[in-house]
């Protein structure tokens, strides 16, 4: 994933996740957390950022899922931590928490 900005002094931390695991009928895992890196300096890509959260890959196992990339602009100097377990992820309350 290829940020491509021009500026030299932001970074962006990069979450993948599943709203629907494990399945679209009963997503009680919501979200499932299949990917974060933090510390991606905005003009470079994924690689050259800190995989918090290593990189798991989709197995859905009923139904079509939806796989949701979401990008996080850091504030100057600010560390962002992996969470503790992939499953019930939320991406609002992670990004409240960094805000």
């Amino acid at each position: 994933v290829e940020i491509g900005a021009n500026d030299l002094c932001n970074f962006y931390t990069l979450v993948m996740v599943d709203p629907d695991a494990p399945s679209p009928s009963n997503p009680n895992l919501r979200e499932y957390l299949h990917w974060m890196v933090t510390d991606i300096p905005a003009t470079t890509d994924a690689s050259f950022g800190n995989e918090v959260v290593s990189y798991e890959s989709p197995r859905p196992s009923m139904g079509i899922h939806r796989f949701v990339f979401v990008l996080f602009r850091q504030l100057d100097g600010e560390t962002v931590y992996a969470p503790e377990w992939r499953q019930n992820f939320n991406t609002r309350d992670f990004a409240e928490l960094y805000k």
